[in-house]
């Protein structure tokens, strides 16, 4: 009951600091990160703890899943370059330099543990990202680079963490022959996600409610998580890849579930960091009391990992940005470098990795390092999210950078003119149109003609261009909306279709799908 307690006043402080956040225009991981820290130091905070694997069950289905349903298999096509190189050379590049970095500074003699403190720290947090990103107006072709580059980096820091685990539990080494091993598990995790994804889809379709729709995908992720760990495949692997499919086979008059899932998730992702963070606090709090001037050798060595994380993404983005973009006169190579450097946040792959961490090896040993991985975890928390971020909107201000939205404003007017027509052709093709009155006719014609202006400048819901009068229309006659939404599928599958083309930015179409959907939502109420 106690642990009950603290899970509603944690989650009920997150929403607290939301929405202080949102008055005092500072994104909420920051300040969820200082009132955790400051929470579990007060004297009234109960003793918890927390079994270890409990933390990766709970925490990491919604995480994957959340991350991998706001991308789709274009992304993948579309720039596998950067996610090869930002998502998983980087990451295994972080997480090596860290483990020689703790093993030359830190207290830590397990080659295998090193290597889990490295992947802990190793993966930047696409949530604190996006939402100071957001604030500070960062120019798209940064801000495209950070999304693609927070697809896959938790996954791959996952699967990093968990072979290291292993081995340090069983207390035997990390070798060559966890590739092959590695290889297999990825194999089945790919054909138990896309099957997952197909019983999805197929569930979906036979279920008429909304609600039970949207609660399938909440079941998916754990469901297929915990059926590839019962088959010893990768669980994290096959989460990513349900989440994908399910994107995939999303149909183009889904747009109300498409709305009400990603309310659904931003509430579930924003409450599960929450959550994450308070337990981070408590940790902490446990971790002071049981080391107590044994902190101050730890100094050392978390100050040196906090160094290294920050140095290598500093160099990894010198030499796989600036370098092939500095001749570009029309990207400031020295600037963005600077920025994306900056913007290596960690967050909430970081906290559950690192209170996943077992205390005890298989033999039952204590595993004595783990409150250093605990109290580094948390530094580097505070090096790379409270102070970038905090100085973020002053970086960008000095560096003048400006975002360049005339070709992004070019793209969205060129899909949306393209969705415009691929509607008012499926209108002309639908012989029930005739059947109505000429001045309902009129209306849907200006409606579908009106499409491009909609979606390229996302106008406000009530704007007048002939809400009003439509809705009375469809009062008097359903008709005009079964027409309508005839259309609407149309201009939506033609986007769909435009997503898997190269050279179209497929974040770009998920925005103008997004537009549409909301659009398409509005006329249903």
């Amino acid at each position: 009951m106690e642990f009950f307690l603290l899970t509603i006043a944690l989650l009920f402080a997150t929403v607290l600091i939301v929405g202080v956040g949102e008055r005092i225009k500072l994104p909420y991981p920051i300040l969820m990160l200082i009132f955790a820290l400051l929470a579990g130091f007060l004297p009234f905070m109960p003793e918890m703890h927390i079994d270890p694997e409990l933390i990766l069950p709970i925490f990491l289905p919604p995480l994957l899943f959340a991350t991998a349903q706001r991308s789709s298999w274009s992304v993948f096509r579309f720039r596998w370059k950067a996610l090869i190189r930002l998502a998983v050379i980087l990451i295994v590049v972080t997480a090596g330099a860290v483990a020689a970095t703790a093993w030359a500074f830190a207290p830590i003699t397990s080659l295998p543990l090193a290597l889990a403190l490295g992947a802990v720290v190793a993966p930047p947090d696409p949530v604190a990202v996006d939402a100071i990103a957001a604030k500070v107006k960062m120019p798209r072709r940064l801000t495209s680079l950070l999304e693609t580059e927070g697809l896959f980096n938790d996954a791959m820091a996952i699967v990093i963490f968990q072979l290291a685990v292993q081995a340090t539990v069983n207390k035997s080494t990390v070798g060559l022959e966890i590739i092959p091993q590695f290889l297999i598990g990825a194999a089945g995790a790919v054909v138990l996600g896309l099957g997952m994804g197909w019983l999805v889809g197929a569930l979906n379709r036979f279920v008429p409610n909304l609600a039970a729709r949207c609660a399938a995908t909440l079941v998916a992720p754990y469901a297929v998580y915990m059926i590839a760990e019962e088959l010893h495949i990768s669980g994290v692997i096959a989460v990513v890849v349900t989440a994908l499919e399910m994107v995939r086979r999303d149909r183009p008059q889904d747009s109300q579930e498409r709305l009400t899932r990603h309310a659904f998730w931003e509430v579930l992702e924003m409450l599960a960091t929450g959550l994450a963070f308070g337990l981070m606090g408590i940790e902490m709090n446990q971790v002071i009391q049981e080391e107590g001037k044994n902190l101050i050798g730890f100094i050392p060595g978390v100050a040196a990992i906090c160094i290294v994380v920050v140095l290598v993404r500093g160099l990894w983005m010198f030499g796989s940005y600036y370098l092939p973009n500095r001749s570009n006169p029309k990207i400031p190579a020295a600037k963005d470098t600077l920025v994306l450097t900056w913007c290596g946040m960690r967050g909430l792959a970081t906290l559950a990795l690192a209170l996943a961490l077992p205390k005890v090896t298989a033999d039952g040993a204590l595993i004595e390092a783990r409150n250093f991985v605990v109290v580094t975890a948390c530094a580097v928390l505070l090096t790379t999210l409270v102070v970038p971020g905090l100085t973020l909107p002053a970086l960008m201000r000095v560096l003048k950078l400006r975002n360049n939205e005339q070709d992004t404003k070019r793209a969205r007017r060129q899909l949306a003119r393209r969705a415009e027509s691929v509607a008012l052709r499926a209108l002309k093709e639908n012989i029930e149109l005739s059947e109505l009155p000429e001045n309902y006719q009129q209306a849907v014609r200006r409606r579908m003609n009106s499409l491009h202006t909609i979606l390229a400048q996302d106008p406000d819901p009530h704007d007048a261009i002939s809400d009003e009068k439509y809705t009375q229309i469809r009062a008097v006659i359903a008709k005009a909306d079964s027409i309508q939404a005839i259309a609407l599928e149309a201009a939506r599958d033609e986007l769909l279709k435009a997503r898997r083309e190269p050279n179209i930015d497929p974040h770009l179409v998920d925005e103008i799908v997004g537009r549409l959907d909301r659009r398409t939502a509005t006329l249903d109420r």
